[in-house]
């Protein structure tokens, strides 16, 4: 029996150089911090936030209980990842919700307040609705609310959320989906919708921001059509489907000619006044696919002979536009959400906005001085790290080849990881642990 090699896999340089350029999207990772610990239902909210983020998201990403931050986001460049939603609960049992982006930040610090799984959302509706070729597309982003008005601003007066801050949330969430072009994006492409609405700030609120989301399946009907015709189109589905409904079927027994139902309606079985009145809420009007047959170049040579040749293909041409009523059906989850903390980095900067916590002019600057002082220390650290590697480099040079050029992509892999990591990042972050007298602008107390 073979020896199972225990080296790991290595990327090799023809890898390297046919990696998949980015196109550019939003990307995301739903990650639950502290994989063991956070319980069933948070794990089942992870699950549900992903299925929201799709397409662009890992879906099947699986947290293990030894997985650090910094194991995410070391990865975050190799695949294209821009932004990093991290959930976790507190020892007080708080649900907390981490908005990043990445590779510098910054940071949103929410406290999920109230959430409701997808399970929990279907169960209340009567008709619950879903399918799996609504997640190929990302979903709309509708925000409602972000903004203060000037009125509001003097009534509330130091309540009112800074204007910056408010900028920032509302440019955090649009990041965090493509854009869309109104007259490119095809509209019948789109399948979901996701509602943020900010509620109104109170007094009370000391410049925070409550945000309820809500994520919606787009559903559409063809109106402007009699009753009638419209049950007869249902009724032929239902025949050929395997699926019998005799009560919405049109009971046409009793009538000579189907021109009778179409004249009256209530003809065929007992209709309620709702059946009869016209359909004119959430109507929108919309071009219609249409079937077009690929014509041969005689017949566009014959077409484009006469003037009306040319109205003809003119006006096959021009899009068809129909009606439909649009109804939007609940898929879940619910989220509240409160901004509780922002920071510059990936959960490890400079506090640049606090609910709780208020600091006077004099504190900041002083603040300031010492992250000056840390950023430049840790700038030292990077120069001597990458001196060191160009030592070993030139060392590496003048000494003869013994084992060829696999050592040398070997080296050259470690120094890559080498200019990609700063081997005293967790010593920092150790010492900073320590000082008492910088805790209280970094600590987030989340049994608050």
């Amino acid at each position: 029996m073979g020896r199972r090699s225990n080296q790991r896999k290595r990327q090799s340089a023809t890898d390297k150089a046919t990696k998949k350029p980015n196109d550019g999207k939003p990307k995301s990772m739903v990650i639950r911090i502290g994989a063991g610990e956070v319980g069933a239902s948070v794990s089942q909210l992870v699950k549900d936030v992903r299925q929201v983020m799709e397409p662009d998201t890992a879906v099947r990403l699986k947290e293990r209980r030894a997985n650090k931050l910094r194991d995410y986001t070391t990865m975050c460049g190799p695949l294209g990842v821009s932004h990093l939603l991290l959930f976790s609960r507190s020892e007080a049992g708080n649900t907390n919700l981490r908005l990043a982006r990445t590779p510098k930040g910054p940071t949103l610090h929410f406290r999920v307040e109230k959430y409701s799984l997808c399970k929990d959302v279907m169960k209340s509706l009567k008709h619950p609705i879903s399918g799996s070729n609504d997640f190929h597309v990302a979903p709309l982003l509708v925000m409602n609310n972000f903004v203060t008005s000037d009125a509001m601003r003097e009534t509330l007066g130091d309540a009112a959320p800074p204007k910056h801050l408010e900028k920032l949330v509302t440019d955090m969430f649009q990041g965090l989906f493509p854009p869309i072009q109104p007259h490119t994006t095809p509209l019948h492409t789109i399948k979901r919708v996701l509602l943020l609405n900010r509620e109104p700030p109170q007094e009370g609120d000391n410049g925070t921001c409550t945000i309820s989301l809500r994520h919606y399946k787009i559903t559409t009907k063809v109106t402007g059509l009699p009753k009638a015709i419209r049950r007869l189109h249902a009724a032929e589905k239902l025949m050929g489907s395997k699926e019998k409904k005799k009560k919405a079927l049109p009971d046409l027994g009793g009538l000579e000619d189907v021109a009778d139902y179409m004249l009256d309606p209530s003809a065929a079985g007992y209709t309620s006044a709702s059946d009869t009145e016209i359909e004119t809420d959430a109507e929108v009007e919309v071009s219609a696919p249409v079937t077009r047959r690929v014509l041969s170049k005689r017949e566009r040579d014959k077409g484009e002979a006469g003037e009306n040749g040319r109205k003809a293909m003119s006006s096959n041409n021009k899009p068809r536009v129909e009606k439909r009523a649009v109804k939007l059906v609940e898929l879940g989850p619910r989220l509240k959400l409160r901004l509780t903390k922002v920071e510059e980095d990936i959960c490890s900067g400079k506090v640049m906005w606090h609910e709780f916590i208020n600091k006077s002019t004099a504190e900041v600057q002083e603040l300031d001085k010492k992250w000056d002082i840390r950023n430049k220390e840790k700038e030292a650290r990077r120069k001597i790290q990458r001196e060191n590697i160009e030592k070993k480099r030139k060392d590496k040079a003048e000494k003869p080849k013994k084992e060829g050029e696999k050592d040398d992509e070997e080296d050259e892999e470690m120094d890559d990881e080498y200019d990609d990591y700063d081997m005293d990042d967790d010593v920092w972050l150790d010492e900073d642990a320590k000082r008492g007298e910088e805790d209280e602008d970094e600590e987030m107390d989340d049994d608050e």
